[in-house]
């Protein structure tokens, strides 16, 4: 049984993958566009900021809804249809109400976070924002309708959208501009520059809104406030855990200008977020993870081997984690090209940023246990915690190092709430977690990195190869003694 559990979920993290992994990683493709195109470092340093604060509002305008939405339409499937329907209802009047404050305080709000020139940056996030917290409901019907393949398909739409908007901005429209000036020149400013990136994202978000809006009308709307107080006393502590979790990720580029001020401070927050961005590869693979996890543990959680599988789930997940890192690490020779050379600078700080995924996919995994037991407040402290954690690194750390040391701070965030999650998690929910072979690979990825970083000879190519090997000893590990080639789809018919 947890053989097909196992891949029961590993197909289904496959197919969200696609939309997740090959999604986040056209829209990673956004990221030397921005490097190279925009004006400046300071430039990328305004939209790593906003979007940092993008994602911090909508973790507040969805407040636990979807997890919410999740566990009791699960737990009442007779009332699905109600519970989606109250959980959307209360989730959209709360967006249009987000939208109204935006519209009429964009002026206040720009002036207090230092985008006083553009107050019309607030507009159009707070838009942006709204519509993302709304769509979040639709998507997650989706999920829990068991239709992956839609999902997969309607986030694609919305990607696309988004690239090919940027893509005119930034690119077609000043090339028309010195071709065709008359062609273009009722509508863009040349000047605008980055603000275009924001018109982008409202123009595909709006229009992805559309493309949901079946999804809006398949129930008919029905409101039950029983259910409704159920969602909020279920949710509201996972929404104080989703802004202490998203916090982790975002506050240190929200903190950053006020911790080193100036351009001089964009300009090494440009460096910062696009250096990240390279990282973004193992956060890819976690929400891949997370999108067919989520659903899975609520729906296996009555059958007698789910602490098995959950078990088997934590160890293939730090795995492949692992191998994603050292593939990161390995040829960052290569990665960097993403980015523009003058991003360069910042490289050091990838191999932080990596780790610190890891432990944040790791923290995940282990949330379900309050999750299940509905003591969601548990994961709200351990969030609060890493919080603390990380506005004290960034106030130590940033003065002195910069960038470097928001990372670091990051990563130790991670690290202590992770320890702290299974500490509790074992009083609660005992799982007998395979540390013999959790502990094999950790250390032997951590070997075959420090090997890593004596190869250096002139020949760029020479190294890349003999990285490769390293690569290539993880992998025969991997094959030999968890993942035998036989059990590999597709794979498995060669050697059947």
């Amino acid at each position: 049984m947890a053989e097909k559990q196992m891949k029961k979920l590993a197909k289904e993290t496959a197919i969200y993958g696609v939309s997740s992994i090959l999604g986040k990683f056209l829209n990673w493709l956004l990221v030397p566009l921005y490097t190279y195109v925009l004006a400046s470092q300071s430039d990328y340093g305004k939209v790593t900021n906003l979007y940092a604060w993008t994602a911090l509002l909508l973790v507040i305008l969805t407040y636990g809804m979807e997890t919410g939405f999740f566990r009791f339409a699960n737990k009442r499937k007779e009332d699905a249809e109600t519970v989606y329907s109250t959980t959307l209802i209360t989730v959209g009047f709360t967006s249009i109400l987000f939208t109204l404050l935006c519209l009429f305080f964009s002026t206040q709000i720009a002036d207090l976070l230092g985008y006083n020139n553009h107050p019309e940056y607030i507009t159009m996030l707070g838009i942006v924002v709204a519509m993302d917290a709304f769509a979040s409901i639709p998507f997650a019907y989706l999920r829990f309708s068991n239709r992956p393949i839609k999902f997969a398909a309607y986030k694609f739409i919305y990607i696309f959208l988004n690239i090919a908007f940027n893509l005119f901005f930034l690119i077609t429209c000043p090339w028309l501009m010195k071709v065709a000036p008359e062609s273009v020149s009722w509508f863009y400013n040349p000047d605008y520059g980055v603000g275009y990136v924001f018109v982008a994202n409202l123009l595909s978000t709006f229009l992805q809104t559309l493309i949901l809006l079946p999804y809006v009308f398949v129930v008919k709307f029905k409101f039950d406030y029983s259910i409704l107080r159920k969602l909020l006393q279920y949710s509201l502590p996972l929404l104080v855990l989703g802004i202490a979790g998203i916090m982790n990720q975002t506050l240190d580029k929200i903190l950053f200008p006020y911790l080193m001020p100036g351009l001089v401070g964009e300009a090494e927050l440009g460096i910062y977020g696009a250096t990240s961005k390279i990282a973004m590869v193992m956060l890819m693979f976690t929400q891949a993870f997370r999108y067919a996890y989520e659903p899975f543990i609520f729906a296996q959680h009555k059958d007698k081997d789910s602490l098995g599988a959950y078990a088997d789930a934590m160890k293939f997940f730090i795995i492949f984690s692992l191998l994603i890192f050292l593939g990161m690490v390995m040829f960052i020779d290569i990665f960097k090209y993403i980015i523009q050379r003058d991003y360069w600078v910042g490289l050091n700080v990838v191999p932080i940023v990596l780790m610190s995924f890891v432990f944040q996919g790791i923290f995940f995994n282990l949330s379900l246990w309050y999750k299940l037991t509905d003591k969601t407040m548990y994961g709200a402290w351990f969030s609060i915690l890493g919080t603390i954690i990380i506005v004290i690194g960034n106030f130590v750390l940033v003065p002195i190092l910069s960038y470097t040391g928001s990372a670091w701070a990051s990563l130790a965030c991670y690290f202590v709430i992770m320890l702290v999650s299974y500490y509790y998690g074992q009083k609660h929910m005992p799982i007998k977690y395979d540390f013999k072979t959790i502990g094999l690979y950790s250390a032997v990825t951590l070997l075959l990195y420090l090997i890593s970083l004596f190869i250096d000879t002139p020949y760029p190519a020479l190294n890349i190869g003999l990285k490769s090997v390293l690569i290539f000893l993880f992998l025969i590990l991997l094959v030999k003694r968890d993942f035998p080639l036989k059990l590999t789809p597709i794979i498995n018919r060669i050697f059947k």
